[in-house]
């Protein structure tokens, strides 16, 4: 079997993490333990995710041309990510995001995308021989919409399973959500994508269904331990969670995304596949930092045969 080809249209950031007790207020100076500096930026947490899951992973991104994205090129070596639509510019730095974690691993995240922003539609279009080729493309919001909308697009148009993970999330017109055939948000995210606050009290179960009657392929939303609730045309299923002893959320919803893509790709009912991502994301909760939590093949085929089999 070979592996299956997954292009992943995205955002590169460093990510720069601190645990303190809770999140300050303005003015405020706490003291921090455990940082971390290192690769991120969701599009190329979930290129290096299906690359260790065992896909042939491809990353479009853009980064500066400085020593913060020197990271990148180093991890994509690393990791076997194909870097050939990766480029370096001098217009803007690389991508930065802040990470302050609590004590209970929940997280808050400040971003600068920087080169990120020049991802335009144009660039997109550089890239359809590979989406063409691809089993699965995949996209987020830490780019221009544009960018992630004409990858959804260019998906759609050759017959390849589209994964939209729209964070940070942003309204989104009909147009887009139409050509996307698994739209991941988490709870608040969802509210968002309606226009709503990410805190409206509308149950989950009637916005999700809001949601997926605008055009969107299978909605897929992620609640953590929780588990995910599945809208398709044949209706709601819920699937069940993992419990891990959790450190870091912070790459949960990366690795979620990765699990399940290649699950897709390689042929996997979607609950399965779902079943499939849970456990990669349950996974990425229980180590410190993005790139160290994204688990390998071997040990999520472990996780998943021992929680759902």
């Amino acid at each position: 079997m070979t592996n299956p080809i997954i292009t992943v249209v995205g955002s590169f950031a460093v990510g720069m993490t601190m645990r303190t007790v809770r999140m300050p207020i303005f003015g405020e100076t706490l003291v921090g333990s455990d940082f971390d500096m290192g690769p991120g930026g969701k599009g190329s947490n979930q290129a290096v995710g299906t690359a260790r899951l065992g896909a042939s992973s491809y990353f479009a991104g853009i980064i500066g041309d400085d020593k913060l994205g020197e990271i990148a090129v180093d991890l994509y070596a690393e990791e076997g990510v194909d870097t050939t639509y990766l480029q370096r510019t001098d217009r803007l730095p690389t991508g930065v995001g802040i990470i302050i974690l609590n004590e209970a691993g929940e997280n808050g995240i400040i971003l600068d995308m920087a080169a990120n922003e020049l991802m335009d539609a144009t660039f997109v279009d550089n890239v359809e021989s590979q989406i063409k080729k691809s089993d699965v493309v995949m996209s987020v919001l830490e780019l221009p919409v544009e960018a992630a909308a004409r990858a959804m697009e260019l998906g759609r148009k050759h017959g390849v399973h589209t994964i939209l993970n729209p964070a940070p999330a942003t309204a989104l017109t009909d147009d887009i959500l139409r050509n996307v055939d698994y739209l991941t948000p988490n709870e608040t995210e969802l509210r968002i994508l309606l226009d709503l606050p990410p805190d409206d009290p509308t149950p989950t179960a009637i916005l999700a269904q809001r949601l997926r009657d605008r055009g969107v392929g299978n909605l897929i939303v992620t609640m953590g331990a929780k588990g995910s609730l599945l809208y398709t045309r044949d209706g709601m299923t819920a699937v069940s969670g993992v419990t891990v002893d959790v450190v870091d959320t912070t790459g949960a919803g990366d690795a979620f995304n990765s699990g399940l893509a290649i699950a897709l790709a390689e042929g996997m009912g979607l609950v399965e596949a779902v079943r499939f991502a849970n456990c990669a994301g349950a996974l990425a909760c229980t180590k410190l930092g993005v790139i160290p939590s994204l688990a390998d093949r071997a040990a999520v085929q472990v996780f998943f045969e021992r929680h759902y089999n």
